[in-house]
This record gives C-alpha cells, structure tokens and sequence, in this order.
C-alpha cells in the first residue's frame, strides 16, 4: 500500500478578493521527491503555506501525515525552508542550529550533525550575515533538518545559485530521500525536474498536470518538461 504525507482536497485560497488557489486536489507521496514547477507568482508559495498550515484557506482541506496541515503534532514533524534566509545573520552558523535546537526541543547531539550533513563544517563559526546565497540556503536546510523531520518542503531553495551548487543540493535532497523523507520542491527553473521522482505542473493558482517526468513527456509527445509544460498550456488555449 503506497502511504501518502500530503493530501489536499479542494483547496481553495483567496486573497486581495483575487483566488490564487483553485480547488487543488490531489497526493504526495512518502519518500519520494515532488517538484512543485510553475512560473512566479503562479501559487506555488501559497501552497507550501498551505501546506505548512501558515495560510488561511477559503475552502477544501490539506492533510499532512494524516493530520490537519498546521496541527501542534506537526510542528516537529514539518521542516520549512522558505525562499528568505530563516537564519539571523548577526549569529554564527552553529549559534544559528543551537538557537533553533532550543526552541525545537531537539537533540543537541543533532547540532554538529546537520551542520555536517548540509556541508557547512567548515564555516560553522562563520556569522551567516558573511555567508554566500548558497551557503545560506544550507544554514536554512540545516535549521530544517532539526528533528530528522519526515517532510520537508523548500521554497525555491536553489533560486540564484551557480549550477554546481544547484547540483550539490540536489544531490542531497536525494540522499534525504533516500533515507525515507518526503520533499516537496518549489522551483520555476524546468530542467531542474530531471532531479524529481513526480512532478505538479503549475499555472495561474491551477495544478496543470502531476505525473512522473517520463509520464509527462510521453503523456505530451514532447521530449522535456519544458515542452511539456508549453504544450500543456496551449492545449488549453485552442
């Protein structure tokens, strides 16, 4: 029986008197990586929120690890990375994790650990305000990673990065996979679906298609998820 972290059933928000989310339905996965691809501005921040249970929603439900998304037992069982920085930059690397292990209640034998696991050993005295971009997004996924969280959901986390860095990150949103988290992935970068176990397509506050890459493509007649998404959007305008 395949297990499901996240189930959303008619979700629906509303801001500014405009719907930004439209009666989404649908499933993620556990232990797998889901790309959520979409242009800015098209609700996909506006989902993970809902996700997280950090967004007023105007109808419909999301469940997360058969809980209510924002539930208090959730609360050590999400990890967020949101597209801003979530470190305070006038602290170290380190100071950062410990700060956040309290207010965790997590272990303080995980501190060294996420730092290592992120790639950050070597900067863990550095003050995250002399951080790079990369370097910071880390910091965040290290505060993230407190807990040994079952789902994580990271908001455009490789945004801005050269592409080895991208790669690098990649390769451990995979690792975590690997071991049995669920990831939801935010990007509007489309080659970046080659590193997805299943993606969510989607335009104007709308999940357009959710299907593997392969699925995808064969399912369009195209040859990569970009071509994919065009043709997606124009079959929807004949």
């Amino acid at each position: 029986m395949v297990n499901m972290a996240i189930e959303t059933d008619g979700l629906t928000v509303v801001r500014g008197g405009r719907r930004v989310l439209t009666g989404l339905t649908g499933s993620m996965t556990s232990g797998q990586i889901t790309g959520l691809l979409g242009p800015s501005g098209c609700g996909k921040s506006t989902l993970i929120r809902s996700i997280v249970g950090v967004q007023k929603v105007a109808s419909g439900t999301v469940t997360v690890l058969g809980e209510p998304a924002g539930s208090a037992t959730l609360r050590r069982r999400v990890g967020y990375v949101t597209q801003a920085p979530s470190v305070y930059p006038n602290l170290s690397v380190v100071d950062n994790v410990k700060f956040f292990a309290r207010v965790l209640d997590a272990p303080r034998s995980e501190i060294d650990d996420v730092i290592e696991r992120v790639g950050l050993t070597s900067h863990r005295n550095s003050l995250a305000g002399s951080l790079s971009g990369g370097q910071l997004s880390r910091a965040s996924l290290a505060v993230a990673l407190l807990g040994n969280p079952p789902v994580l959901l990271l908001d455009e986390p490789t945004v801005g990065l050269d592409p080895l860095l991208r790669v690098e990150l990649w390769d451990m949103f995979r690792r975590l996979a690997d071991q049995g988290t669920t990831l939801l992935v935010s990007s509007h970068v489309m080659d970046e679906a080659q590193w997805c176990d299943r993606l969510l397509l989607m335009r104007d506050g709308e999940i357009l298609a959710s299907d593997t890459p392969e699925g995808l493509c064969a399912a369009t007649n195209t040859d990569n998820v970009g071509d994919a998404f065009l043709r997606l959007i124009r079959g929807r305008h004949l």
